[in-house]
């Protein structure tokens, strides 16, 4: 019998959300899934969950797993344009993480060739096809939608805690009544501030 230990990968999932809003941030989430625990069946990819599951998964994740979250302004995202915006959001949800639980290896949700300090792979669908992403797109729609809620007291009228922050009828019916808040991400704006 060898006295040899295995190692065992500690594999990341990473995803972001409100990357396509009109206003507020960019959030990302990182996780690492329990060994030992079985996943509910919540632990999905969020866009095919309701508000009251995302919750319910939000409550599990933060009880079991090791997570972090990153957050970049809608200011940073004019400045730099979105895709530094979620590499940056991205590199400080993983940093957060680090900081509980280092990742071995991460799997980031899509396409983009982004940089990080640990050997990674992009998967095109992967909140669909790799639970751990599953759980890093719930902590960073949660996180945002909460975030997205409060501006609400913060700049009436905008309508964020039904919208979030995307392109809806009426959020365009209210730039073009009220003109863009401090949130909103004049880059992304184009024709809709014409009247």
């Amino acid at each position: 019998m060898s006295n040899k230990r295995e190692s065992t990968a500690v594999i990341a999932g990473i995803d972001e959300a409100g990357r396509g809003a009109l206003a507020g941030p960019v959030v990302a989430g990182a996780c690492i899934l329990p060994n030992q625990t079985p996943l509910p069946p919540f632990i999905r990819d969020s866009k095919k969950l309701t508000p009251d599951m995302r919750d319910e998964a939000f409550a599990w994740i933060t009880t079991h797993c090791a997570f972090g979250t990153g957050i970049v302004e809608a200011a940073f995202i004019d400045r730099y344009g979105i895709l530094p915006a979620t590499e940056k959001a991205m590199q400080e949800a993983v940093g957060m993480l680090a900081k509980i639980l280092c990742p071995t290896y991460l799997l980031v949700d899509g396409r983009d060739k982004f940089w990080f300090d640990y050997p990674h792979t992009a998967i095109i669908d992967g909140d669909n096809l790799e639970p751990c992403i599953s759980a890093a797109s719930i902590m960073a729609k949660v996180t945002r939608d909460r975030l997205m809620v409060k501006q609400e007291a913060h700049f009436p009228g905008y309508g964020f805690a039904a919208h979030k922050g995307y392109g809806t009828a009426a959020h365009f019916a209210a730039l073009r009544s009220s003109g863009p808040s401090a949130i909103h991400r004049r880059s992304f704006l184009g024709s809709a501030l014409e009247t």
